[in-house]
């Protein structure tokens, strides 16, 4: 299983094509892989990965889970680029609950997730799992924990995700590549409401 710790990275990807208008973070959406559905198929196996995301948010920590807890707030950051977007068609959070959301370029937000919440502890901790689609075809699955702890005035983010890619090491780029995104949108995102 591969193992990845990223901390405060800018995107693998910097180009605003449609390929990086993917999936938003966690409910939330990671980069389209690269690769057509056709060539996908070919990909017999399942690629594992566990994706490590740190942030430093320059709000409280109860204000950094409503961010979270409110799909409202959570489009509003959730997307990893300005031209990409994620509509909630359902959302539902509560342990045992559910979300549908879809994302992708704003001209066409053709990814559909299912984020399922297993464990949520108010200001401390998130337990979801998500399952990622195109065209009804599943590209992967995933179980991620986010954490939150106070520090001084700021809120520790640590986001942990096991990823299980059907489409091989491009959706695993672009799960790091759309996280990597969205949390910085999320810093900025309290950055300028501090301004």
């Amino acid at each position: 299983m591969k193992t990845a710790r990223v901390a405060n990275r800018k995107p693998h990807h910097e180009t605003k094509d449609a390929n990086s208008d993917g999936r938003a973070f966690g409910g939330h959406c990671s980069v389209v892989p690269y690769m057509a559905f056709e060539d996908s198929q070919r990909t017999a196996h399942t690629t594992h990965a566990t994706l490590v995301f740190e942030r430093e948010i320059p709000a409280t920590v109860e204000r950094v889970f409503a961010a979270f807890a409110s799909a409202k707030i959570r489009s509003e950051w959730g997307a990893p680029s300005d031209t990409a977007t994620i509509i909630y068609d359902q959302d539902d959070f509560r342990e045992g609950g559910e979300d549908r959301f879809r994302c992708g370029s704003k001209s066409n937000p053709n990814i559909h997730g299912t984020t399922r919440y297993l464990e949520i502890i108010p200001n401390r901790r998130i337990v979801s799992s998500e399952t990622i689609s195109m065209d009804g075809k599943r590209l992967c699955a995933s179980l991620t924990t986010l954490e939150l702890a106070k520090s001084g005035s700021v809120t520790k983010l640590r986001s942990t995700s096991q990823v299980a890619s059907f489409i091989g090491q491009d959706m695993i780029s672009g799960t790091e590549t759309g996280n990597n995104g969205s949390l910085n949108s999320l810093v900025n995102y309290f950055s300028r409401e501090r301004a």
